[in-house]
């Protein structure tokens, strides 16, 4: 072959198409994640989200880029650091509780947001119904009036001659109203009384409610669902037992860190749900079409080393229950 034929051929040859694979690289999808608490304190909701995520095939650094932000157990940093996660320009945001999911709505009304946990959000005016959310706002709901009322049910059967429980709650969480009538009408059915109950809505108020409580001298402590008290678990826990209080947990994270009782959704499968949610969406299904789904496994857990610390036997028929003991 003569070498202007072998020339020519060779550069011919640089114009063939290239396959597919070469031919386009796949889009990186940013997704933001608004969180109330610490990466300190939620590791194992990240890992879980991300793991899930990874199983989908998307993986952090690779075709997808997460950007965190956390507020640190303060719910009055979430609009600026939703705002802030906006400006990013993200595919996708995902949080977790009523006040992160407000914050980033507030935030944005056209980037799709997707919602670990919430509580009612309806009722929140986060979606229009659970069925059909019509806005770019999805996820899962931890269904909570209905578990605060089963939760004194179990605090009662935990401690058998229980007349009265000090409350702890956080009324900036809008959340906090269904949860407390739900509670208040448990209450009358098991004839316990509810006091003193005690308002905590940013940390430097923590000490005074506690001090509240422990002046009020009640039988046990039931704190209700908020992940702004989730981020503060071990001050609430060392509470509990330097005050000698059965308590009742709304998440299984005071447990582990020596709380008495949960009982509560798996935190763990709601979080690699909102991942399939992000996959579903980062494909192309809008947010309104994607119902917001109700919790289907739940955890009863009792920490029995702590019942000894407290002098406490646990029913045995109540223990049969449990979905896990730590002993």
């Amino acid at each position: 072959m003569r070498r202007r034929q072998f020339i020519t051929l060779l550069g011919g040859a640089a114009a063939w198409p290239l396959p597919a694979w070469a031919q386009q690289r796949e889009k990186t999808f940013r997704i933001g994640y608004l969180g109330v608490s610490s990466s300190s304190l939620e590791p194992h909701y990240v890992a879980a989200f991300r793991d899930k995520l990874r199983e989908l095939g998307r993986v952090d650094g690779e075709n997808i880029a997460i950007e965190y932000r956390w507020a640190e157990g303060q719910d009055d940093r979430l609009p600026s650091l939703a705002i802030e996660l906006v400006g990013l320009h993200p595919d996708i945001i995902v949080t977790t509780g009523t006040p992160g999911a407000l914050a980033a709505m507030q935030a944005t009304k056209t980037i799709p947001i997707v919602m670990a946990s919430s509580a009612d959000p309806v009722a929140a005016g986060l979606v229009a119904s659970l069925a059909r959310p019509k806005e770019n706002v999805t996820g899962f709901t931890i269904l909570g009036p209905e578990l605060e009322a089963k939760r004194l049910e179990l605090l009662k059967q935990t401690v058998p001659s229980l007349a009265r429980v000090a409350i702890l709650r956080n009324p900036s969480n809008p959340a906090v109203v269904s949860y407390f009538e739900a509670t208040k009408s448990a209450a009358q059915t098991l004839q316990i009384a509810l006091d003193p109950v005690a308002e905590v809505r940013q940390p430097s108020e923590f000490d005074a409610a506690l001090l509240s409580i422990a002046r009020g001298r009640p039988q046990a402590l039931a704190v209700l669902a908020d992940r702004f008290l989730l981020a503060h678990r071990k001050q609430i826990v060392e509470f509990a037992a330097a005050s000698k209080l059965p308590s009742m947990y709304p998440y299984r994270e005071y447990v582990d860190a020596g709380g008495l009782i949960s009982y509560a959704p798996s935190n763990i499968e709601l979080f690699r749900g909102a991942a399939t949610y992000v996959d579903k969406i980062l494909k192309g299904v809008k947010p309104s079409d994607l119902p917001v789904q109700e919790p289907t496994k739940f955890e009863f857990v009792v920490n029995l080393k702590t019942a000894k610390l407290l002098g406490l036997t646990i029913p045995s028929t109540l223990l049969a229950t449990a979905d896990e003991v730590i002993e």
